[in-house]
């Protein structure tokens, strides 16, 4: 069987940053050990399948060890291959979760795709001393979210100098580790770390924003942002506060495009 895929740095204008995804258009689905070996072999943060259903794509993620409930960057490079190569008069692209509903995702006029999401749920918790040692770092609030913790701190200097214990990450029992923070020159940074996924540190995180982006919003008293997540490859992302649901804008470029075998 062959298939072809495409591999896109999203939050990206240039190749070699953002976060890289693959990307996988099918016309049915597939098993589930195929995707998950398709996605293991690829050894990317996340590899996206899709299948069109009327005028609707469904959108399923799988890092190179799991399936995952909602993944932005992949999200948002299976928009840009669908606007490129199968869409190209299309303004919107909807698509279905089984896992997270409904995703939206507009074409911009400024090279900017426009993703709607759900919003996190959260809740400020106490202390978690396990998390501050994993991070290395204590944390002036921890918050709760469905999948993720996200530590907030005063500085970016303070997220740039984190240097986590993975080990004691891998043992946590969450998704990941969001860490964030002011920006110097954007509204908020931050980074995040998913060792129980596969992921160290993955490079740009578009889901981790529908936690972070309520609680910005909340404490600079606007619901337009500006965000960077400070890994070594970098991204930018725009995001809008709407209450129940979160826009998270970014851009993304093409690096790959080939066949799988199997």
């Amino acid at each position: 069987m062959t298939l072809t895929l495409f591999q896109i740095d999203a939050f990206a204008d240039t190749v070699f940053t953002g976060n890289p995804a693959a990307v996988c258009i099918l016309d049915n689905w597939l098993d589930d050990k195929i995707m998950q070996g398709i996605a293991m072999e690829n050894n990317l943060a996340e590899t996206a399948f899709t299948v069109k259903k009327g005028a609707i794509y469904e959108l399923r993620w799988f890092t190179p060890e799991i399936e995952v409930d909602l993944c932005g960057h992949a999200t948002l490079a299976t928009a840009y291959v669908l606007f490129e190569h199968y869409e190209p008069t299309a303004r919107s692209i909807e698509f279905y979760s089984p896992r997270s509903g409904k995703l939206v995702v507009d074409k911009g006029d400024d090279g900017f795709m426009v993703m709607d999401f759900p919003r996190d749920n959260t809740e400020e918790v106490g202390e978690n001393q396990t998390i501050n040692k994993a991070i290395g770092t204590p944390a002036i609030k921890t918050i709760k979210g469905k999948t993720d913790y996200l530590l907030i701190y005063d500085s970016q200097e303070q997220i740039e100098r984190i240097s986590p214990n993975f080990h004691l990450l891998n043992q946590l029992d969450c998704r990941g580790v969001i860490v964030s923070a002011p920006g110097n020159d954007v509204d908020f940074v931050s980074r995040f770390f998913a060792p129980q996924c596969g992921i160290p540190e993955d490079p740009v995180t578009g889901s981790a924003h529908t936690t972070m982006t309520p609680y910005w919003s909340k404490v600079l008293g606007k619901t337009k942002l500006t965000a960077k997540q400070l890994s070594s490859r970098g991204g930018y992302l725009r995001c809008e506060n709407l209450g129940e649901r979160i826009k998270i804008s970014g851009k993304a470029v093409s690096y790959l495009k080939g066949e799988i075998e199997f």
